[in-house]
């Protein structure tokens, strides 16, 4: 693989000032683990797939199989994901359970990454 050459300093020096104010910024090591990890579930294809289709509409296991030609099951894994990751909510209605988007901050992850990727 190519590597590119990306800019760097020409003399190595450290600006404490700079340092000490963004390290006191930073968020704690475990929190930004769990955002890395949140990211990590955007990093699949599949799921995203699901996450869009919700976008739109509140669909059952059924729908979202159907509407990716994929099985239940495999449906059904990556909801439990989604899930426990807290990017999707579910109702039941009969025998029949209902999944949409967890809230606003979804679809607005969604959006935000769907515009950069379109700049």
């Amino acid at each position: 693989m190519e590597q590119k050459n990306v800019p760097c300093c020409e003399e190595e020096v450290v600006h404490p000032d700079a340092v000490a104010r963004v390290r006191s910024q930073l968020p704690e090591d475990e929190v930004l683990y769990d955002l890395a990890e949140l990211f990590k579930i955007f990093g699949d294809s599949t799921r995203v797939k699901i996450l869009y289709a919700l976008l739109e509409s509140e669909l059952c296991v059924c729908d979202l199989a159907g509407l990716m030609d994929v099985t239940q099951s495999a449906v059904s894994h990556q909801l439990r994901v989604l899930k426990s990751s807290k990017l999707v909510k579910f109702r039941r209605e009969g025998k029949t359970v209902y999944y949409s988007l967890a809230d606003e901050h979804v679809v607005r992850i969604l959006s935000q990454g769907m515009e950069h990727i379109q700049e």
